[in-house]
């Protein structure tokens, strides 16, 4: 029970940060870096970049994990460049929110990183 209001709490602060950073017609660097790493994180992209003005978003996205070694460079992944269009901003990055318990770590840290809210994470 007390994993299941944890995972309630950080998904929907997640969903108020998203709308924080949405609210305004500019967007900040800040925002824009949470943008970014939250679609890097669902499409698994290695490199994002968003018109704001366009409501575009170019990426390169990762097609194979088994060939990437940390311990060298990587000078040749396979990738697949997309160009994706969106009407809302908001409900776009909401839809990127991944709903599974793997993915709560990386929320927790995103919300220590951009409210200054710690999120006490209980081993499961």
């Amino acid at each position: 029970m007390e994993n299941s209001s944890l995972k309630r709490m950080i998904l929907t602060e997640v969903e108020n940060l998203i709308s924080r950073s949405c609210a305004n017609q500019k967007t900040t660097d800040k925002f824009e870096k949470l943008h970014i790493a939250l679609l890097k994180k669902y499409y698994n992209a290695a490199d994002v970049s968003i018109d704001y003005h366009r409501k575009r978003v170019k990426m390169d996205i990762i097609m194979d994990d088994t060939s990437y070694d940390p311990k060298k460079v990587n000078l040749s992944l396979p990738t697949l460049h997309a160009n994706l269009l969106f009407k809302n901003l908001k409900d776009f990055l909401s839809s990127c929110v991944d709903k599974d318990s793997k993915s709560l770590g990386f929320y927790a840290g995103l919300l220590r990183t951009f409210t200054n809210k710690e999120v006490m994470l209980t081993p499961v």
